[in-house]
C-alpha cells in the first residue's frame, strides 16, 4: 500500500514543527533522571525516586514515538488520521 499525499502544504508544515518539538521534548525527559538523579538510586533511596525515573522514562519513550511518527507524516505529506477518513481542520 502506497502512502498517497493527503494534506496541504500548511498541514505538512505543521506537522513537521510539531514532531521536531515532541521528539525534542522526549529526548528532554529521557535525559532528565540522568542529569536530575546522578544515574544509579541509592540503596537508601525513597521508591518515589525511583518512580518518578521510571514515569519519565515512559514518557520520554513516548513523547520520542509519537515525535518521530508525527515529523515522518509531514515529510512524507500523509496523515494517518486523514488516511482513516477523518477529516481535520488543518
Amino acid at each position: 500500500m502506497a502512502l498517497a499525499c493527503n494534506i496541504d502544504r500548511r498541514g505538512r508544515a505543521i506537522r513537521t514543527v510539531a514532531g521536531a518539538i515532541t521528539l525534542l521534548v522526549g529526548v528532554a525527559l529521557l535525559v532528565a533522571p540522568i542529569v536530575l538523579g546522578g544515574g544509579e538510586p541509592d540503596a537508601g533511596a525513597p521508591p518515589e525516586d525511583a518512580d518518578r525515573g521510571a514515569a519519565l522514562l515512559v514518557g520520554g519513550i513516548a513523547a520520542c514515538c509519537g515525535g518521530a511518527f508525527m515529523l515522518f507524516e509531514g515529510l512524507v505529506g500523509w496523515c494517518a488520521v486523514r488516511a482513516m477518513g477523518v477529516r481535520t481542520p488543518i
